[in-house]
């Protein structure tokens, strides 16, 4: 049976630099204020009234991907495109790459589970390279949040948070049985699926010719993210632990075999408690949240790219990520790079 390995890493993040200060000209908050509850220093978001969508982002990481996997975009076998931010409500991301890449008529899967995407389409891709389905898979996680935000005092708990930014990497087979990916697991646990949602556009508002009908008012709740935040914070320090352990039981291996741990960028202070607990010193953790705040599916691969190229991860390391979202969603992926 093939072992999945990551041949190839690329991100890509827009130019334009928001910092707290700015936010702070817009909104009742201040940089202390944003950095004790979040660790974030600024974001990166696309200019505003542009028409640069996730796909276009993912594009630029998916080629800077395919450069460091020396590799062509006729070489992917299969596309999976992670996102809570798609250019159109249908069809998925998927096929925008597939075109915009001039891959093969190859197959094209969006995988929506928002800040835990990346460790689904992971997953998900590891299965397919084991299964002798496919040889190599492009796996993007990209968002563009800054369009749906509400930059008002009503809305800066969350708009503070979120960035712009895509990941890419490269899945491929590889018939080492000394590398590849050790053992992942996935959860959901939908009885919390409200505490943090956008619930517009979606069917359970009602049909679409009856709101207009009747000029139905959407409230702000229903078209911003709402984020019950000191609940995603307590149900978040624990999934993510339990996860961990699981995947590095089913692995047959401890915390002190982890060279380096890359969790979802969703808050430095739940990535410094889950530290903590895991008994980790700083060298072994990767933390970039401070530059582009939680980009959800693209978190973990922006990192993972920008870890590798400072030389933080190199071939035979234990590399460990995990991630926790909306939906509740979580899970863990354990490779030997």
């Amino acid at each position: 049976m093939n072992n999945s390995i990551i041949k190839g890493v690329g991100h890509y993040v827009p130019e334009r630099i928001v910092t707290n200060f700015d936010l702070a000209e817009i909104m009742d908050t201040n940089d202390a204020w944003i950095q004790e509850r979040t660790g974030i220093v600024e974001r990166r978001h696309i200019e505003p009234g542009s028409k640069i969508t996730s796909t276009d982002l993912g594009i630029k990481a998916a080629q800077n991907a395919l450069k460091d996997a020396g590799l062509t975009a006729l070489d992917i076998d299969f596309i999976l495109f992670a996102t809570l931010s798609p250019d159109y409500y249908f069809p998925g991301n998927g096929v925008l790459v597939q075109k915009a890449l001039g891959c093969r008529t190859i197959g094209a899967m969006d995988i929506r589970n928002q800040c835990s995407g990346f460790v689904y389409a992971l997953t998900t891709a590891d299965t397919f390279i084991k299964s002798g389905k496919y040889k190599n898979i492009l796996v993007i996680g990209a968002e563009v949040h800054s369009f749906g935000l509400d930059f008002s005092d009503e809305g800066r708990g969350v708009s503070v948070i979120f960035g712009d930014g895509a990941g890419a990497v490269i899945v491929s087979a590889t018939d080492d049985p000394n590398r590849g990916i050790l053992a992942s697991n996935l959860h959901s646990e939908g009885e919390y699926a409200e505490e943090l949602a956008v619930t517009f556009p979606g069917t359970k508002l009602g049909w679409a010719d009856e709101i207009l009908k009747e000029n139905h008012t959407i409230r702000k709740e229903d078209i911003y993210p709402h984020m019950n935040g000191n609940y995603v914070f307590k149900h978040a320090v624990t999934r993510f632990p339990e996860s961990i352990q699981e995947v590095l039981k089913d692995a047959e291996l401890t915390t002190e075999n982890i060279d380096l741990f890359v969790p979802h960028q969703a808050n430095l202070r739940i990535s410094q408690f889950v530290q903590r607990q895991l008994g980790l010193p700083d060298e072994k953790v990767f933390n970039n949240i401070q530059k582009y705040g939680n980009t959800t599916a693209a978190s973990i691969p922006i990192a993972l790219s920008e870890a590798k190229a400072e030389g933080k991860i190199k071939e035979g390391d234990v590399v460990l990520m995990s991630a926790f979202g909306a939906g509740f969603t979580w899970g863990s992926v354990l490779i030997k790079w």
